[in-house]
């Protein structure tokens, strides 16, 4: 198996820059690299497939919006989400209209409406959760990576992959990740504490990609997501189908 973990980035001018892929094989990182558009990076990850059709891809961005979000706009499967966001994603980043929110003069929506139903559920991590799509700006806002990545799952669908849960688990497969579950508390912000994180026997690696790895914390998620999904070969072997028809909607966070 190989395993390719994604540090996506909704930058709309240096998505080059900020989108990291890691690839493992034989349990060693053997790649760590940026410099692709949105388009390439679809082409760079059917190359890998093609190359390996057992091939688990964890990527970080919200893989669907709350069922009641996809019901509004009559929309019966997270496959018509992707569709519409592609058509229409752009329009709802730059008007910011309800239920998004973050520039001045927006609100969240009620409680209740801002989360998928397994978001709260996720364990916390230095007391870092997961944010509410509908974010698409100020601190801590992942709406604007979601909304931009939802069309990338379309072509990759359209592809062969087999997107988890709402595809029956088949090969090559795509899970939704968050890198926090998956690093732990590190602080990934600082260079010193990547770099510590990093020097230990746990993560096997040639010494160039390390100091890569160490260099920014988009590298370093990408490669860390990988290793990690790496150790948990059995249980990224054996995905469960979704358990319901809310999870077939909303999809759901892979973690260890």
């Amino acid at each position: 198996m190989q395993f390719v973990g994604v540090d996506w980035s909704g930058n709309a001018k240096q998505a080059r820059k900020y989108t990291w892929t890691g690839v493992v094989r034989d349990g060693e990182l053997a790649d760590l690299s940026s410099g692709r558009d949105r388009e390439e990076l679809t082409a760079h990850l059917a190359n890998l497939a093609a190359a390996d059709q057992h091939t688990v891809i964890g990527i970080d961005f919200a893989f669907s919006m709350p069922s009641w979000f996809l019901a509004e706009r009559g929309l019966s499967s997270a496959r018509e989400l992707w569709d519409l966001a592609a058509a229409e994603g752009e329009e709802w980043l730059a008007s910011c209209q309800p239920p998004f929110w973050g520039r001045a003069g927006t609100h969240p929506p009620e409680p209740e409406k801002r989360f998928r139903r397994d978001e709260p559920t996720i364990p916390r991590v230095a007391g870092i959760g997961p944010k509410s799509v509908f974010q698409v700006a100020g601190a801590g806002a992942v709406g604007t990576g979601t909304i931009r990545g939802l069309p990338l799952l379309g072509r990759l669908s359209r592809a062969g992959f087999s997107i988890w849960p709402f595809d029956p688990p088949g090969w090559p497969r795509i899970v939704e990740i968050y890198p926090r579950l998956l690093t732990g508390a590190v602080t990934k912000s600082h260079r010193v504490a990547r770099l510590a994180f990093l020097d230990h026997d746990r993560w096997s690696m040639p010494a160039s990609l390390r100091e890569l790895a160490a260099e920014s914390e988009d590298a370093f998620d990408a490669g860390i997501s990988a290793l990690v999904m790496a150790e948990q070969r059995d249980a990224l072997e054996q995905l469960p189908e979704a358990r319901d028809e809310v999870e077939r909607l909303e999809g759901r966070i892979w973690y260890p």
